[in-house]
């Protein structure tokens, strides 16, 4: 491969990297063909971008890029593939489900939350991951109940004052 051509990819690589939040390094090399079209139209219904890398041209994209990745290098072997995803938890999701059968997509390690995740025993953790939406989407329906339990207090409180006096007023 020529160097011009290598840069070309070394640079894709690169503004992929930038254009997603998240990122997961996996393994699916074992897969046959029928899998892998398989995994690849479950990424696309997830809205996940699936790219097969050189381990060498992926470590020259994340160093091009701002921030230190190195401790995604030790993972840079064997076969590497990349889920790309601006939902933190989705890859994660979606290599628990499949990886069940046959533990294939297995995680290496991810960049979720800008925070590291080394080794497959973090998937859990991965999965558990919420969004910064839907964490503020729980912070706003706590803030939200106190005011709805005092409404609906005041609402049922109504009626029952309302009810007393009409029956006190029958009398």
């Amino acid at each position: 491969m020529r160097k011009e051509d290598k840069n070309a990819i070394i640079e894709q690589i690169a503004n992929t990297l930038k254009e997603y939040a998240h990122f997961y390094l996996t393994d699916i090399a074992t897969l046959d063909a029928e899998k892998t079209s398989e995994l690849r139209r479950a990424c696309f219904k997830e809205d996940i971008k699936l790219m097969v890398v050189k381990n060498t041209l992926l470590k020259q994209a994340l160093d091009r890029l701002e921030g230190d990745f190195s401790p995604l290098y030790d993972s840079l072997k064997g076969s590497t593939s990349i889920m790309f995803s601006n939902t933190g938890n989705a890859p994660a999701k979606l290599i628990k489900k499949l990886g069940k059968a046959n533990d294939i997509p297995s995680l290496k390690a991810a960049y979720v939350e800008e925070s590291f995740y080394v080794g497959k025993e973090n998937l859990e953790a991965l999965v558990a991951i919420k969004s910064k939406n839907e964490l503020i989407g729980d912070v706003i329906g706590l803030l939200q109940s106190p005011a709805k339990n005092v409404i609906s207090a005041l609402q049922s409180g109504g009626s029952t004052i309302h009810g007393l006096l009409k029956t006190l007023s029958e009398k």
